[in-house]
C-alpha cells in the first residue's frame, strides 16, 4: 500500500470516530435543574427554555450523521448543538473546541437538561459535545455510522472521555 492510501485511511478513521458513540458520566449526574425565573440558577426544574432545548434535539432523533453537517439533513456533533440552540435564537460557534470555551463552565452536580457536555474522543481536549436531557442521559450525533440518538453518560465508553459541562447563554431563551 502506497503512502498516499494510508494517510487516506488514517483520516478517514479520524473522520469516522469524531463523534463517537456510546456513552458515559461521572457521578454525581445529574445536579438540581433551573427554574423558569432563574435560568442561570441550578435549583428546582428545568425552566421552559431547557425544556423546548431538550425538545428539539430529542426531536431530531434518527437524523442521520454527516461530517460538517448542521442540518436536519444530516448533522455532526456540534453541528447538531449549534442547529438545536440557533431554533432559539442562541448562537453556537461551530467547533467543539469554540462551544466549549463558551458559556459558564458548570459543576457535574450542577448539570440540568439543556446544558453541553463535552468529551475528548480523538485527540486531546475536547472533541466531541452532547446536550444534556436529564437523569443520566444526553442526546447527540455520534459518529459517521450512526444517527442522532441518546445514550447514557455512565457506560464505560462515555464517562472514561467525559471532561465537563457548560451552559451555554440561555438569555435569549427567557
Amino acid at each position: 500500500m502506497r503512502l498516499p492510501g494510508i494517510v487516506a485511511i488514517v483520516g478517514t478513521l479520524a473522520m469516522t470516530a469524531a463523534c463517537a458513540s456510546s456513552g458515559a458520566v461521572p457521578r454525581p449526574f445529574p445536579g438540581p435543574r433551573r427554574t423558569q425565573a432563574e435560568a442561570g440558577d441550578v435549583s428546582g426544574k428545568p425552566s421552559v427554555a431547557d425544556t423546548a432545548v431538550v425538545g428539539t434535539a430529542l426531536a431530531l432523533q434518527g437524523v442521520p450523521y454527516r461530517e460538517g453537517g448542521s442540518g436536519p439533513g444530516g448533522f455532526d456533533c456540534s453541528g447538531f448543538t449549534q442547529y438545536v440552540y440557533a431554533q432559539y435564537g442562541v448562537a453556537l460557534p461551530r467547533e467543539v473546541r469554540d462551544q466549549f470555551e463558551q458559556g459558564v463552565s458548570i459543576r457535574d452536580s450542577e448539570v440540568a437538561p439543556g446544558d453541553l457536555l463535552f468529551f475528548s474522543t480523538v485527540a486531546p481536549g475536547p472533541t466531541h459535545v452532547a446536550i444534556a436531557i436529564g437523569g443520566d442521559q444526553f442526546v447527540h450525533a455520534p459518529s459517521s455510522t450512526g444517527v442522532v440518538r441518546v445514550e447514557r453518560l455512565s457506560t464505560r465508553y462515555w464517562s472514561a472521555r467525559y471532561l465537563g459541562a457548560r451552559r451555554p447563554n440561555h438569555a435569549a431563551l427567557n
